[in-house]
C-alpha cells in the first residue's frame, strides 16, 4: 500500500525520456478519423458501490474517489510481479470498484500503459483513463526546452492510443515532470492548444496538467481557465518528484486548489503517501499510517480523486477498506503522522533532497 518510492535520478530519467521520444517519433501517425469511435460526452460509468464517489469537476463524471496510480506498475520501479500478474493486478483494481486509472507516456518502456491497456480493453468504456504527454530538452542538464515541437504532441497521442488499445483517451495531461517543470507557462499553453485540437477530433475528451511542485506555474495555468482538470502533489508530507517543497510553495499549492475549485476543475491528489514515505512498509506498529495519510487528504472535499500507486492485490484491498470505512481524520491520525513525519524529514535521504 504505497506509491512508487524508487525515484529515478535526473540523468537516468532523461535517458529514459530519450528512448520514449525516439519511439514516439518513429510511431506511425495514422490519419484515421476516430472521432466516431469516441464515446458520447455524457459517457456513464457503472459503479460497484464499494468506494465512495465524488463528481469529478466539470467533467461531470461520477467516479470512486480512489484511483489507480500506474507508476506502481513498472518492474524497473520496484514491482516484482510478472507481466501477467500485473495485468491481473489492474483488473483486480477494476473488479474491486476502481474506475480511474492514471498512466503516462513516460512509463512506456516501463510497461504501465501496455499493462493498463491489456487489463482494461474489455471494459474500456466503463473506466476513466488519464495519460500524459511529455516535453524536455535532453541537451540541457535541467531539461528545459526552448521551443515546443507541436508535431510531437500528435505522435505521443497516437502512441498512447496504441498502447492503451483504445480509440480515445478520457483525459490527456501535460506531464508535470518532464513537462510543466521544464517549460514556461507560454510553452505549456502552446501544448494545450494542440491537445484541444485532439479533443476536437474526438481523440481525447478532457485536457489537463499535473504538477509535483512549481505551483507558481501551475496557478498561472489554472488561471487561464483553459484546462478541465489538474493533478497536484498533495499529502501530509511536502513531497514532489524527487524533491521537497517549502512552506511558501505549499501555500502556493493551496492557492492552486482554491482557484481550481472555484473554476470547477477536476482535482486529483497525487503523492498522498509521500511517494511511499508514509506507506508503513509492513510494520505492525505502522499499520494505520497509510490510512491516516489518506484520511488527511480526504478531509478536503475539493479533491475529487486520490491517485495512489498499488503494487499488490492486498494493497488494493486494504486501501478500499480504508476508503469504504470511517474516513474521519482523528487525533490518533494526527499524532501518528506527526511522529513518523518528523523522523522521515530528519532522515539523511530526505535532508539530501533539494527544496523548492
Amino acid at each position: 500500500m504505497r506509491e512508487n518510492d524508487n525515484e529515478l535520478g535526473r540523468r537516468e530519467f532523461m535517458k529514459r525520456g530519450a528512448r520514449v521520444t525516439a519511439a514516439a517519433a518513429a510511431a506511425a501517425v495514422v490519419g484515421t478519423n476516430t472521432a466516431s469511435a469516441a464515446p458520447a460526452e455524457d459517457k456513464k460509468i457503472t459503479l460497484a458501490d464499494t468506494i465512495p464517489t465524488r463528481v469529478f469537476g466539470r467533467t461531470e463524471a461520477k467516479l470512486p474517489i480512489l484511483g489507480y496510480g500506474g507508476a506502481a506498475l513498472p518492474e524497473k520501479w520496484g514491482n516484482t510481479l510478472s507481466t501477467e500478474d500485473r495485468v491481473k493486478l489492474v483488473r483486480h483494481a477494476y473488479d474491486s470498484g476502481i474506475r480511474y486509472f492514471d498512466t503516462s507516456i513516460s512509463y512506456t518502456y516501463a510497461d504501465s500503459q501496455t499493462i493498463i491497456g491489456e487489463a482494461l480493453k474489455e471494459v474500456r468504456d466503463n473506466v476513466f483513463i488519464t495519460t500524459k504527454v511529455d516535453f524536455w530538452d535532453l541537451s540541457k542538464p535541467d531539461g528545459r526546452i526552448t521551443k515546443v515541437d507541436k508535431a510531437t504532441v500528435a505522435r505521443q497521442i497516437e502512441m498512447n492510443l496504441k498502447e492503451l488499445q483504445s480509440d480515445y483517451i478520457d483525459a490527456i495531461l501535460i506531464h508535470g515532470t518532464p513537462g510543466v517543470e521544464q517549460m514556461t507557462v507560454e510553452q505549456c499553453m502552446e501544448v494545450q492548444e494542440e491537445l484541444v485540437k485532439a479533443r476536437d477530433k474526438g481523440l481525447v475528451r478532457f485536457v489537463g496538467f499535473s504538477a509535483h511542485g512549481y505551483f507558481d506555474k501551475a496557478l498561472a495555468l489554472i488561471d487561464t481557465n483553459e484546462f478541465d482538470l489538474c493533478m497536484l502533489a498533495y499529502g501530509y508530507l511536502p513531497r514532489g518528484s524527487g524533491r521537497m517543497f517549502s512552506s511558501e510553495m505549499a501555500e502556493m499549492r493551496n492557492s492552486c486548489l482554491a482557484k481550481a475549485h472555484e473554476l470547477g476543475m477536476g482535482i486529483v491528489a497525487m503523492k498522498v503517501l509521500g511517494a511511499g514515505m508514509l506507506g508503513g512498509f509492513g510494520k505492525k506498529e505502522l499499520a494505520e499510517l497509510p490510512g491516516a495519510a489518506i484520511r488527511y487528504v480526504l478531509r478536503d472535499e475539493r479533491v475529487h480523486m486520490l491517485a495512489i500507486g498499488m503494487r499488490f492485490p492486498a494493497e488494493i484491498d486494504t486501501n478500499i477498506r480504508t476508503f469504504s470505512g470511517d474516513t474521519t481524520y482523528t487525533n490518533e491520525d494526527r499524532a501518528l503522522l506527526a511522529g513518523v513525519s518528523a523522523a522521515v524529514l530528519d532522515s539523511e535521504n530526505v535532508r539530501k533532497m533539494p527544496v523548492e
